[in-house]
């Protein structure tokens, strides 16, 4: 990872760490190198339990076809901070880079077409954003098991053990077993 340009991390899979001013370089080295970009990530640190150097990451899945190597190039960024696109280096960052931005906010300067593509245009936010309000409206599902969105922001952040409810005394935690819901006759309705 040396020889790239790239900060070796501690990770499950070969993860580099670049800055921000050096991605572009960096991509172009992996490109003349063989590799190929297959995905853009955006990660929210904002509720992780142990410190990260920033709270937004930007991860590139760059994976090389003829030997089949796999890596991750990490960059840190602050929120409003923006990265050079890198559609000049891969066309796949095109859509890829449109995605981050709809759902994290992540600018990509010198994107040909930077705009929202899978949230509707009047939507003030970025849903993938830990900050991001959610709707308040507790969903019912056929079994008869509900969720509750504060109960399921209380379970995702460890405030509370239970995420989901059940009507009456059938409520997560209860001492009595509960039986699998049983399919309708002739299928699900």
């Amino acid at each position: 990872m040396g020889k790239l340009g790239l900060i070796p991390e501690d990770a499950a899979e070969p993860t580099g760490v670049v800055e921000a001013d050096q991605l572009r370089s960096a991509a172009e080295r992996l490109k003349s190198a063989g590799f190929m970009l297959m995905d853009v990530v955006g990660v929210d640190y904002g509720a992780y339990v142990q410190p990260r150097p920033q709270r937004f990451s930007v991860l590139y899945n760059i994976y090389h076809p003829y030997d089949h190597r796999r890596l991750f190039m990490r960059v840190w960024l602050r929120d409003g901070e923006s990265l050079p696109s890198l559609y000049p280096v891969w066309k796949s960052a095109n859509y890829l880079e449109r995605e981050v931005y709809d759902l994290m906010g992540v600018v990509f300067d010198g994107h040909p077409d930077l705009r929202k593509v899978l949230t509707p245009d009047d939507l003030e936010g970025h849903p993938l954003r830990k900050d991001f309000p959610l709707e308040e409206t507790p969903t019912l599902f056929r079994d008869g098991r509900f969720l509750d969105p504060a109960a399921f922001r209380a379970g995702m952040t460890g405030q509370s053990a239970g995420l989901t409810g059940w009507r009456g005394s059938l409520r997560k935690g209860s001492t009595r077993e509960i039986e699998p819901p049983v399919m309708p006759e002739g299928g699900p309705k």
